[in-house]
């Protein structure tokens, strides 16, 4: 029953003997010996609820650094993946993005001062999009200006627009920036974008990010918007930490 499993949960998290030999304690008395404790206590529910909290969040944390770990070389170093700042530098951060995510068009400016103000940034790029038809195709249209040495220009150029991005904005920005459209249209079905994008899904998803902009930074996972003071901490974290 659905009332069971709470039930049992709780007992687990309280430490009660829900494991014992049926002989001496069956489900039905763990069941009493639980609804008893809760009327004497009934703080005790909350203390339940945070143990169990906090469970989750270490078995998730968990999963997260040995994804991080067994997956760093293809986050860090994916030959399909762009790179701005210095491509030598001496950290990386990754910035998994949609171009329709309002918070990774304020976090563009931190990013941008961060990489300036920085020589040794590795800033690599995952195209991740994930609001919508248009987002893909940006993403894509992205991706494909590498051929023609235009990533960088019209990335920048795309996290200035107003309004959403699909294609008819995508296109416009894509001319202003210089691009030559009809071999940009051609190079966004090449195999290497569509990899590049599914290699961000997978790779999200390994590391349990859930939405737009995500960073990773050496060891740490940074889920949201975030200023370029944290980010920076972060970048000499990593710097002291590989020393």
């Amino acid at each position: 029953m659905a009332f069971e499993r709470p039930i049992l949960a709780l007992a687990l998290a309280l430490s009660l003997p829900v494991a014992a030999p049926a002989q001496d304690l069956d489900e039905a008395r763990v069941k009493e010996l639980v609804l008893e404790a809760i009327r004497e206590n009934p703080e005790i529910v909350m203390e339940a609820v945070a143990i169990l909290e906090r469970r989750q969040a270490n078995a998730q944390a968990e999963t997260q650094a040995e994804a991080l770990h067994s997956q760093r070389q293809i986050i860090e170093n994916d030959p399909n993946a762009p790179v701005l700042g210095n491509p030598e530098g001496d950290v990386t951060v990754v910035e998994f993005f949609d171009y329709n995510c309002p918070y990774c068009r304020r976090v563009k400016s931190e990013v941008r001062e961060l990489i300036d103000k920085d020589p040794g940034i590795r800033l690599v790029y995952r195209e991740w999009p994930i609001l919508g038809d248009g987002s893909v195709f940006a993403a894509k249209a992205a991706l494909a200006a590498r051929e023609q040495g235009r990533y960088e220009a019209f990335h920048w150029a795309m996290m200035e627009i107003d309004g959403r991005a699909d294609e008819a904005s995508v296109l416009r920005v894509a001319e202003q920036v210089g691009l030559d459209l009809d071999q940009l249209r051609q190079d966004m079905e090449a195999p290497k974008v569509a990899e590049h994008i599914a290699t961000s899904m997978r790779l999200t998803q390994a590391l349990g990010f859930n939405g737009t902009p995500s960073f990773v930074v050496g060891d740490n996972l940074v889920p949201g918007f975030v200023e370029k003071e944290k980010l920076a901490e972060l970048v000499e974290q990593t710097r002291e930490n590989d020393d």
